[in-house]
């Protein structure tokens, strides 16, 4: 006879949770935080700090994911509720957060080749703008581009180790994964420090470029900090024996993701860097 707790059909018939309103309102006040950091003599003037209600609702959305994806993976290890019908539908579930994510950072490159392509008087006509000092794309975005891309061959390694059932394998090639994510991370907040054009020029051509290259480097580098956390905690859950070679759709999600981070890396490298770069960075000879 079946266990009573063990599912008798295919589909996810969800527990009462509370996370999913927890969270809206958390997002609710990290958004309206913002909103008063950004904009002290909003209506929230009588709040005595203008960054507290930013930094309440972010550990409310902070803790919400902690928890929600704490009783996911319950639901995965120990009550056995994920069947084929829900694994599949969780693998769509990633494959369009993703493709939500490609379309975020076609805005970002939207933007940059909507002032690269066609420079405004602002801009001196020229791209970079006029007095944009750019960076040596041969020089440290070249060594993240290594970094980046010896971290996909390591998570690739972690992936097939877990399929034919080699532990160590996955220990060794996630461990290396996530090393390789966190020295990125450290190049690129260096590269940042001694970047010759800040957000907070006079000149418009300059503040535009700046805006450009900060948001669109800058939002890789925060999905690159995110997917190192995810595959940090995929690292823990291998160590706890989560895995097997036939259910270990989270480490699955966090390789997409990861590999998305990779490629898209590799898009900014070749247009920001290299296509973007000024004119005394090429006539250096680098």
């Amino acid at each position: 006879m079946a266990h009573a707790d063990t599912p008798q059909h295919d589909y996810h018939l969800l527990s009462p949770s509370p996370w999913p309103i927890i969270g809206a309102f958390s997002a609710f006040a990290m958004a309206l935080g913002a909103i008063h950091w950004m904009h002290p003599e909003s209506f929230l003037s009588f709040l005595p700090a203008k960054s507290v209600l930013f930094w309440i609702g972010f550990a409310g959305v902070l803790y919400t994911m902690l928890a929600w994806w704490r009783d996911v993976v319950d639901e995965s290890v120990h009550k056995k509720e994920h069947t084929p019908v829900i694994k599949l539908g969780l693998r769509y579930g990633m494959v369009l957060f993703i493709a939500s994510e490609v379309m975020f950072f076609v805005a970002w490159f939207w933007a940059y080749f909507a002032g690269a392509l066609f420079p405004t008087e602002a801009m001196g006509h020229v791209w970079p703008p006029t007095g944009v000092e750019t960076f040596d794309p041969w020089h440290l975005p070249f060594m993240n581009t290594v970094i980046l891309l010896l971290s996909g061959t390591t998570v690739t390694w972690a992936h097939h180790a877990l399929i034919e059932g080699d532990r160590k394998g996955v220990l060794q090639g996630l461990t290396l994964t996530v090393i390789l994510g966190v020295f990125f991370s450290f190049v690129q907040a260096y590269e940042y420090s001694h970047a010759a054009f800040t957000f907070g020029g006079n000149e418009a051509g300059a503040n535009f470029y700046a805006g450009a290259f900060f948001m669109a480097t800058g939002f890789h580098g925060f999905h690159v900090f995110v997917g190192t956390v995810f595959l940090l905690v995929c690292l823990i859950r291998a160590y706890k024996g989560h895995f097997t070679t036939t259910s270990h759709f989270g480490f699955e999600a966090a390789a997409w993701y990861w590999h998305f981070v990779d490629v898209v890396w590799i898009f900014l490298f070749a247009s920001i860097y290299v296509w973007g770069a000024g004119s005394h960075v090429a006539g250096a000879g680098h």
